[in-house]
C-alpha cells in the first residue's frame, strides 16, 4: 500500500492509454462518429439505447482498469505513487468537464454515495426543496436524516423554475434537483435555478446528464453535485464523483474521516491530527479503489478529447430522429417535447405491454429501460441511425404480432 514512503518519486512516467482519439476528431472539431463507434464493441452485435440505465464502456476505459490490475499482478505496489499521481490527473479531467477546480472533486462509488456526503456537508441547513418526478436518492436521503422535503408537482411532465421560487420559504435551505429527470427525460435549465436560488444551497443530481451535456457550476451557481460513472459517463460500474463548492467546503465539517484526512498521513500519528480541506479528503476514506478511479478518468479524457458540445449536439440531433420516427410510426412519447429546451437525450415511450415489448426488443437486439408505463430509450454519441431504424422495426414487430 505503499508503505515505503522514501521512495516517493522513483517510478516515472506511467504510460497512460491515449489511445487514437485525435484521429476521429478532425480539424474544425469535426468528428468521425463512424470511427467513435469502432470503440464500443457492443454496436457489433445490439443498438444499445441504454446509457440512461448503464453505458458500456470503450475500450480505453476497460483498457485502463485491466492496466491497472496487470501492474498489481506483476509488481504489487511498486507503482503506488504513479498510481496516486494518475488519480489525480483523473481528478482534474472530472473539474475540467464540470468548470471546477480539482480540490473541489472527490470520487465516490455511485450516485448515492456522492449525495450522502453531501448530505453531511449540508445538513442542519434547513428544508429541501424537489420534486415529484426524482429518482429517490435526491429525496429519500435526506428524509433519512430527518430533514423535510417539499415535492413540488411536475406541471406536464416538467419542474417549473418559477414553481421553486414561490416553494422558498424561512424554514427551506436547500433546492436539490435533477438535470435530467430519470422519469421522463426533462431537462431542466440549472442556470435558472442558480438565479433564483437566494441564500439557498443549490444541489444538482448529474446522473442523467454527465458524460452527455455540458456542464458548468460556476455559471449555473451550483454549490454541490453529485454523479455516478456508470450512465453516460461511460466508466463502469462503481464509480462516480462528487463535486463540494469551495465555499462549502470551507464552512463545513466533514461527518467521517479517514488517515489519509490529514495533512501528512504518512506521519502516522495518532495522537493528532490537522485536516486537509478539499473535497477528496473527506471524502475518499482509506486506499483507493484505483481501477475504478481509473477507468473513470480515462472516460473524463474520452469525453474531453471529444469535446462536450460534440457529444450534446450528437445525442440530442439522434434523440430528435428518434422521437420523429417514433411519431411518425404512431408511438405515443411521454417525454415533454414542448420547448427544446427541456429535451434531454433519453424519451419515454408509452406502450401497452412494457414487460412483453421489452422483453421482444432484447430478442432483436435492442437494448432500452423498462418503465412502468412503457420504456425508455436513450441515445448516446455512439449511436447512429441504424439503432433508431432496428428499434422502429423491432417496435413495428410487436403491433403485426398483437
Amino acid at each position: 500500500m505503499g508503505c515505503d514512503c522514501h521512495i516517493d518519486g522513483m517510478f516515472k512516467g506511467l504510460k497512460e492509454n491515449n489511445g487514437d482519439i485525435e484521429d476521429v476528431v478532425k480539424t474544425g472539431g469535426e468528428v468521425d462518429w463512424r470511427r467513435i463507434r469502432e470503440d464500443f464493441p457492443v454496436t457489433q452485435t445490439m443498438a444499445y439505447l441504454n446509457s440512461a440505465g448503464a453505458g458500456p464502456v470503450p475500450r480505453g476505459v476497460a483498457s485502463a482498469a485491466t492496466h491497472y490490475y496487470q501492474e498489481l499482478m506483476e509488481r504489487g505496489d511498486a507503482r503506488w505513487f504513479e498510481w496516486m499521481a494518475q488519480r489525480e490527473r483523473g481528478r482534474t479531467r472530472l473539474a475540467e468537464m464540470i468548470n471546477a477546480e480539482p480540490d473541489e472533486i472527490a470520487f465516490t462509488t455511485n450516485t448515492s454515495a456522492g449525495m450522502n456526503l453531501i448530505i453531511d456537508a449540508l445538513e442542519g441547513s434547513g428544508e429541501v426543496i424537489s420534486c415529484d418526478l426524482e429518482f429517490p436518492v435526491s429525496t429519500i436521503t435526506w428524509m433519512h436524516r430527518g430533514i423535510k422535503v417539499h415535492l413540488l408537482k411536475a406541471v406536464d411532465g416538467e419542474v417549473r423554475v418559477e414553481e421553486v421560487g414561490r416553494a422558498k420559504t424561512d424554514k427551506t435551505g436547500v433546492i436539490c434537483l435533477s438535470h435530467v429527470q430519470y422519469s421522463n427525460g426533462f431537462r431542466l435549465n440549472p442556470a435558472e435555478v442558480g438565479e433564483i436560488k437566494g441564500r439557498h444551497a443549490f444541489v444538482l443530481n448529474a446522473s442523467q446528464s454527465a458524460g452527455v451535456l455540458p456542464i458548468d457550476v460556476k455559471r449555473m451557481r451550483v454549490d454541490a453535485l453529485c454523479a455516478t460513472g456508470h450512465k453516460w459517463m461511460l466508466g463502469g460500474y462503481g464509480s462516480g464523483f462528487v463535486y463540494l463548492s469551495r465555499e462549502l467546503l470551507h464552512r463545513t465539517r466533514p461527518r467521517a474521516i479517514s488517515w489519509l484526512s490529514v495533512e501528512d498521513p504518512f506521519a502516522m500519528k495518532n495522537d493528532e491530527f490537522r485536516l486537509r480541506t478539499e473535497a477528496g479528503a473527506r471524502s475518499e476514506s482509506g486506499c483507493p479503489p484505483f481501477a475504478n478511479i481509473f477507468a473513470l478518468g480515462e472516460a473524463g479524457r474520452y469525453h474531453l478529447s471529444i469535446g462536450a458540445e460534440n457529444v450534446e449536439r450528437r445525442a440530442l440531433e439522434l434523440n430528435r430522429q428518434l422521437t420523429a420516427r417514433l411519431i411518425e410510426r404512431g408511438w405515443n412519447i411521454l417525454s415533454p417535447l414542448r420547448s427544446e429546451d427541456a429535451r434531454s437525450a433519453e424519451t419515454l415511450v408509452s406502450v401497452e405491454h412494457p414487460k412483453q415489448t421489452v422483453t421482444h426488443l432484447a430478442s432483436r437486439g435492442v437494448a432500452v429501460t423498462i418503465k412502468p408505463e412503457g420504456f425508455r430509450a436513450a441515445t448516446h454519441f455512439f449511436n447512429n441511425e441504424d439503432d433508431i431504424a432496428r428499434l422502429i422495426a423491432a417496435l413495428d414487430e410487436t403491433r403485426a404480432s398483437g
